[in-house]
């Protein structure tokens, strides 16, 4: 059997393993010189083998789809991507043994304004879209973060251009972004792990994959996946659109420059276009494994979530920014929403009262469902949204607003509360009510949450219903009527620890919506940098009290579990104790013992139970007890 061998003088020691090898499987190998191949009399289904550079190699496969013979390659040790995008073993044997193999199934080819591409194509900077994850894997975890900080550290000079994308199907798609890496095969590149599942070796279709950051902190984030954690995302990122298409002709407001398989060779504009069946190739069987043979050209397009409004291009055009920034059309939508909602009127104050009765009722009767009922009712959240964008923005007009609102709506529902308080002959604190009277730090990490939630689910149409679910969370109609119930009951510290919960969920819902807008991109940084700081300030002066009130309740749980712990015997009466409740310096608890105790038994108890707090609370402990005995 003889078979051309086309080869370099670079390639000599290459060659010289080759042969080799080739003979002893009674193979011949006629050495052609690579720059002779077009003057070959080569015949139609002939099969040839090559070794050489990329762009040789790419020279003798636009040949053979245009004469219709087939190739096998025999790699340099260098070309890793090259092995990995056709599947080709790592053993030279191997690598003969398939090369010398025709293949009678097809390939799809992709062109570039005629320049044939094997790997990818990319236009402008995307990384680390057009990187091997092939390579990445092989790195130290030190050296995955100094790429990262790398790339990171490129974004100042990364920026948006608009983008004009004309399909097969004359389909015009705008849109803004950095670059864009257009494949044809699964080449273990970052872009095509993306879209693997769309990519087939012999679809008649082209795939661009677009990137497209809107702030680097959603960049930072598909750097972090695809480099540190080496994970390929299972849904598409939002910075990221994909097109698969027969033919694309690419147009950009600035000239980027067009690099094909590592070389920088054309700028935009240019066209992509697929070659449909092709090159018969020899190629690793996991080629076919990952590429299967399935006929689809329809074209397919998802970058409508990709920036594409005008201002929104022009935005991006200067620097990508810290946070994303809104478009246009979803700041107007918002403002509108918040300005009218940040407005007193009859219908909020109808709801808020009507909510103000129910919450208070429900603290009575010691319904949290009905409790619940109110907080679902009270539309208190919405002009509270406002203040955080009023803030935020400094925009005065919106803040009054919403201030005005609020302060309006928390005087009636403490108002409400007092009412109703007089005309209830009762003066029971039940447990709902207790359990609004000792707020700590962590009621404030609820409220950042919530307020984070708030400004999300009002930012997203989609999902403002949430707001319901922010509502019950936080909390802000109860704690106001269990300070308008102390108000009434002349319960100056009830009134005020109440107050002081409410307070601290306005805060915090204060500063954690203005944040949370502020990196949605409705607010330049340096518009919000003051709101930000007064809300700061504001959070940091309410922390002080329920700091001091979370280590009190830290210091009452600690003694609870060391007397939850306690026992003795006096007298041969076994003793312990349960359902401990602290007060101060005032202990309740049920004493269960063995058998009755007598006056002297009870006051060496006492002095026990004393002795083993004494340290935490002082000498000073007044113990109230009742009595069980177990048979």
């Amino acid at each position: 059997m003889k078979h051309y061998y086309l080869q370099t003088n670079e390639d000599e020691d290459l060659v010289a393993s080759v042969v080799v090898y080739a003979k002893a499987q009674e193979v011949e190998l006629v050495l052609v010189d690579i720059a002779s191949v077009e003057t070959l009399a080569i015949e139609e289904g002939e099969h040839l083998l090559v070794s050489a550079s990329l762009e040789e190699i790419k020279k003798v496969l636009h040949l053979a789809s245009e004469k219709n013979f087939s190739v096998g390659i025999i790699p340099r040790a260098e070309q890793k991507e090259f092995k990995s995008t056709f599947e080709l073993p790592s053993k030279l044997e191997e690598q003969v043994d398939l090369a010398l193999k025709p293949c009678d199934k097809k390939l799809d080819l992709l062109y570039c304004d005629e320049h044939l591409v094997l790997q990818e194509v990319v236009i402008g900077e995307v990384p680390p879209l057009d990187s091997f994850s092939t390579s990445v894997e092989k790195l130290s975890v030190w050296e995955r973060l100094k790429s990262s900080f790398s790339m990171i550290k490129k974004m100042n000079a990364l920026t948006h251009t608009s983008f004009i994308v004309t399909t097969a199907k004359e389909k015009v798609l705008n849109f803004s972004a950095i670059g864009a890496v257009g494949v044809e095969y699964d080449n273990s590149t970052f872009a095509s792990k993306l879209i693997d599942k769309h990519l087939k070796f012999n679809d008649a279709r082209l795939s661009l994959v677009v990137l497209s950051p809107s702030s680097i902190f959603e960049y930072m984030g598909y750097i972090f996946q695809s480099h540190i954690l080496k994970q390929t995302p299972k849904t598409l990122p939002s910075s990221v659109g994909y097109i698969h298409s027969h033919k694309l002709h690419i147009e950009a407001e600035k000239e980027l420059s067009v690099t094909i398989d590592s070389v920088n060779s054309l700028h935009t504009p240019v066209t992509l276009e697929t070659k449909a069946e092709a090159l018969c190739l020899s190629v690793g069987e996991k080629f076919w494994e990952k590429s299967s043979a399935v006929k689809e050209i329809k074209e397919s397009v998802k970058v409508e979530h990709l920036p594409s409004d005008k201002e929104m291009a022009t935005y991006l055009e200067e620097s990508i920014p810290l946070f994303s920034h809104a478009s246009h059309e979803q700041f107007s939508s918002l403002f509108v929403s918040l300005r009218e909602e940040s407005k007193l009127n009859a219908t909020f104050m109808t709801l808020l009262i009507l909510a103000s009765m129910i919450a208070t009722f429900g603290l009575y009767i010691n319904s949290a469902s009905v409790i619940i009922g109110a907080m679902l009712l009270a539309p208190l959240m919405q002009p509270i949204v406002g203040v955080s964008m009023g803030l935020l923005r400094q925009d005065t007009s919106l803040f009054l607003d919403g201030a005005k609102t609020v302060l309006i709506g928390v005087l009636a529902v403490i108002f409400s509360a007092v009412f109703i308080s007089w005309l209830v002959p009762l003066e029971r604190l039940t447990s709902e009510m207790n359990g609004r009277l000792s707020p700590t730090i962590l009621d404030m990490m609820v409220a950042i949450v919530s307020g984070v939630a708030a400004a999300y689910a009002k930012s997203n149409e989609k999902i403002v219903g949430s707001l319901a679910g922010v509502a019950i969370a936080v909390a802000l109609v109860p704690p106001l009527a269990v300070s308008g119930i102390g108000l009434a009951w002349g319960e100056w510290s009830m009134f005020g620890s109440a107050l002081l919960l409410f307070i601290t969920n306005l805060v915090g819902i204060v500063l954690a919506a203005s944040f949370t807008f502020l990196m949605l991109g409705f607010s330049p940084v340096a518009v919000a940098k003051r709101g930000i700081f007064y809300a700061l300030v504001l959070v940091a002066i309410v922390s002080v009290p329920l700091s001091v009130s979370f280590v009190k309740m830290k210091h009452d749980i600690d003694i609870t579990e060391q007397l939850s712990s306690f026992k003795t015997t006096i007298h041969q009466k076994n003793i312990y104790l349960k359902n401990i409740v602290l007060h101060g310096k005032e202990v309740r608890c049920e004493v269960v013992a063995s058998d009755i105790l007598s006056s002297g038994e009870k006051r060496e108890l006492k002095d026990l139970i004393a002795k083993e707090i004494s340290e935490e609370i002082g000498e000073e402990v007044r113990v109230l007890v009742s009595f069980w005995y177990e048979l």
